[in-house]
């Protein structure tokens, strides 16, 4: 798997964390355990520092960045879906945020709160707990609130599957 010191800086990546040998791991990233970081992911932690919490999944095509101003801190028991852009922000325990959405800089998306397919969360917004924001750019939506356990069956899928990787997955050869 690539993984790249950067300077001084090395990941720190949880024992029990999976990494795909086709995903990206560079600089001041750290992953919790049983997180897992899919083909195609790149966490290029350079500028600052990315924290990816316990079960939490970064899924194929996601890029994780950070800034010079802030970090980009994603909580435990979270779901990246595929294609995501996250840059900067804060993301709670318990969130999910949906395939192709994008999260700039300076954002906070609080626990259990949902990031809807496609959605374009701008620089410096607030998604409360437990509500789901969709659109370009993304607005919560009114009068519906997330379940609160909306978030345990693909956090649960992901760390099986990371398992099951780590134990079965191996290269053919060309």
């Amino acid at each position: 798997m690539p993984v790249y010191a950067l300077g001084d800086a090395v990941p720190d990546i949880h024992p029990e964390a999976y990494v795909h040998p086709d995903a990206v791991v560079i600089g001041n990233v750290t992953l919790g355990p049983e997180a897992s970081v899919w083909p195609t992911a790149v966490l290029r932690g350079d500028d600052g520092y990315i924290t990816v919490g316990a079960r939490s999944s970064i899924q194929d095509g996601t890029i994780v960045h950070t800034t010079l101003r802030r970090p980009t801190l994603i909580g435990d028991d979270v779901t990246v879906g595929h294609n995501v852009h996250i840059e900067g922000a804060t993301i709670g325990n318990k969130v999910l945020v949906s395939s192709g959405s994008v999260v700039l800089n300076g954002s906070d998306v609080d626990e259990g709160a949902i990031v809807a397919a496609g959605a374009v969360v701008s620089p410096d917004s607030h998604i409360p707990a437990y509500r789901m924001a969709l659109g370009v750019p993304a607005r919560v939506r009114d009068r519906y609130e997330v379940p609160a356990d909306r978030w345990r069956y693909a956090v649960e899928s992901y760390v099986a599957r990371g398992k099951r990787f780590r134990a079965e997955l191996r290269k053919l050869e060309d």
